[in-house]
Formats: C-alpha cells, sequence, structure tokens
C-alpha cells in the first residue's frame, strides 16, 4: 500500500452541515476502495488562488491514508462526478524522504485534531 494525500476544496455556499457531509461522502468512498484513513486536516473556508466556478473561496479539506494504486481512479472519478466540490489534487508519496515528511504531516494532523480548544474554565476572583 502506498501513501497519498488528497486536497479537495467543496464549494463555499455549502451549510456546515453540508460541508460535513460531502467530507463524509469521500471518506465513505475511501472505506470501500479499502484505504486506510489516517488522518483527516479541515483547513477551512479559505481564498482561492483565482476564480473557480465562479468561486473566490472554497473550504478545504486534506485526506491523508494509504491504499492500493487502483483505488486512487476510484477515488477521483467520485471526487470528479461530485458537484460539490470545485477542486481536488492527490499526490502519492514515494521514496523515504516523501514517506517521512508524510509521517510529519500525519501526526501534525493528528496532533492540531486533539489540540481543539477545550472549554474554558470559569475565572473565579477571591476578595
Amino acid at each position: 500500500m502506498n501513501c497519498y494525500e488528497t486536497l479537495f476544496v467543496v464549494k463555499p455556499t455549502l451549510t456546515e452541515e453540508e460541508i460535513t457531509a460531502e467530507i463524509a461522502k469521500v471518506k465513505d468512498v475511501l472505506a470501500k476502495v479499502d484505504a486506510e484513513l489516517l488522518a483527516t486536516d479541515d483547513m477551512g473556508m479559505r481564498k482561492l488562488a483565482y476564480p473557480v466556478q465562479k468561486n473566490d473561496r472554497g473550504y478545504y479539506t486534506v485526506l491523508f491514508y494509504k491504499a492500493n494504486g487502483d483505488a486512487i481512479a476510484e477515488i477521483e472519478r467520485n471526487l470528479k462526478i461530485n458537484e460539490e466540490v470545485i477542486k481536488f489534487l492527490t499526490v502519492k508519496y514515494v521514496k523515504n524522504k516523501e514517506i517521512a515528511q508524510f509521517d510529519k504531516l500525519v501526526a501534525a494532523a493528528n496532533k492540531s485534531k486533539d489540540a481543539e480548544p477545550a472549554e474554558p474554565k470559569a475565572e473565579t476572583t477571591e476578595a
């Protein structure tokens, strides 16, 4: 199994629930093709470098996973036919240095997910 990273951009006109549903659809495709999802990095709403389908912004998500080479065609086919996805890019990591960088990216994505802000503690004042 090879290491892959897929970045995809979803239309900015969707609600949070719809964006979550679109991300879940892509994750379901990964599960169907027996890919091992290692990490997800939701980068959030960002400005695009240039307008795509008359959109200036988009919701970026990066998926890090291990899969067989033939699974990529099915993943990309599903991204192409999804009308809510405006752009996507898949990167394959092959060399040892690339795989080491891939492992760092996976660790960073998992760390940022674990470092979600916790409930703020109520401040107490002493008199």
